[in-house]
């Protein structure tokens, strides 16, 4: 993987001295202790986490609602118990997320080599100067799992811009801190994601959420009618890209993270895009279920229903 991103068409971080206006000083004070204390063990961390996630779960609110209705719809053959362990060991995964993203941002190389193993990396080599889609999905660990890789190869990322301009600086920074040729394209730069792909950038993309019904077709995920988006064979299409999922898993006993790249999809994409849309749904099902309590829950993938059918979130947070 030799080409580099393109910059003048993606988003860079630029310090401005107006991100040192007064409105402001409040953030850099939170991200200043939150990355004091990133400074700690991994253990100690990961302990903080869990405290920090039994609180999240303790406070409740809408978004406990729609994990509770996520894992009711997704695992029906789950007892009430086992549902209730599973949202606890969930919101257990979000807490610790908080200092994982800080890890991710702040630790040093050396670190973070101690607590990652990553594999498949030869599936990026292979490529030989075809752009790819690196497929990861909504898992906590998704900070961790994407620093991880790009400290080993080149990458780009798509991403959603966040409505604090400190907060927005600092994630950039953070996240393009090991490849200085690496960019990260806003989600809705379409163009400039496609020109990338052909010009042989990988870029990280995750396709699991709901993002309505533009752009969607219905295909079942966990056997529930999902808003599933088409873009991810329309990306391998017009980039004459490859599609390699990606996964990041945090190791049962807290002594680190297992980050795969997987073999690149053969025969992606066909010629029918429910087909296509059913058939990534259905891998990033397979890893779910592998790990269901480090998975991304809260978000509400079963927003969007097909034309007809009722709610299946009995309220929605503005």
């Amino acid at each position: 993987m030799t080409s580099t991103a393109d910059p003048a068409k993606a988003h860079q971080p630029r310090f401005t001295a107006a991100l040192l206006h007064p409105r402001h000083w409040p953030t850099w004070l939170l991200l200043g202790l939150w990355w004091l204390v990133s400074k700690l063990p991994l253990a100690a961390l990961l302990r903080l986490g869990r405290v920090l996630g039994r609180l999240m779960y303790l406070a409740g609110g809408s978004r406990r609602r729609i994990v509770e209705r996520n894992i009711e719809l997704c695992f029906p053959e789950l007892s009430a118990g086992q549902r209730r362990a599973l949202v606890k060991a969930n919101f257990a995964s979000y807490g610790m997320a908080v200092f994982e993203v800080a890890i991710s941002w702040w630790w040093s190389h050396r670190r973070l080599e101690n607590i990652v193993r990553v594999s498949g990396v030869e599936h990026l080599e292979a490529l030989d100067g075809q752009g790819a889609l690196l497929m990861a999905m909504h898992f906590t660990t998704l900070e961790l799992g994407g620093q991880a890789i790009n400290r080993l190869a080149s990458i780009d990322a798509m991403y959603r811009p966040h409505k604090s301009p400190v907060y927005e600086y600092v994630q950039s920074v953070g996240r393009l801190k090991n490849s200085p040729d690496s960019a990260i394209y806003p989600r809705k730069d379409v163009r400039g994601v496609t020109r990338a792909l052909r010009r042989g950038r990988v870029i990280w993309y995750a396709p699991d959420q709901d993002y309505g019904r533009k752009q969607s077709v219905f295909a079942p995920f966990f056997g529930v009618a999902a808003a599933s988006v088409t873009a991810t064979a329309k990306f391998a299409r017009l980039g004459n890209a490859r599609v390699l999922p990606f996964t990041h898993f945090r190791r049962a006993d807290g002594s680190g993270y297992e980050v795969t790249v997987h073999p690149p999809l053969e025969d992606f994409p066909g010629e029918d895009e429910v087909a296509d849309a059913a058939r990534i749904n259905a891998i990033v099902e397979t890893f779910v279920r592998h790990c269901p309590d480090q998975y991304l829950w809260a978000h509400r993938r079963f927003k969007t229903r097909p034309p007809g059918e009722p709610p299946l979130y009995a309220r929605d947070p503005k």
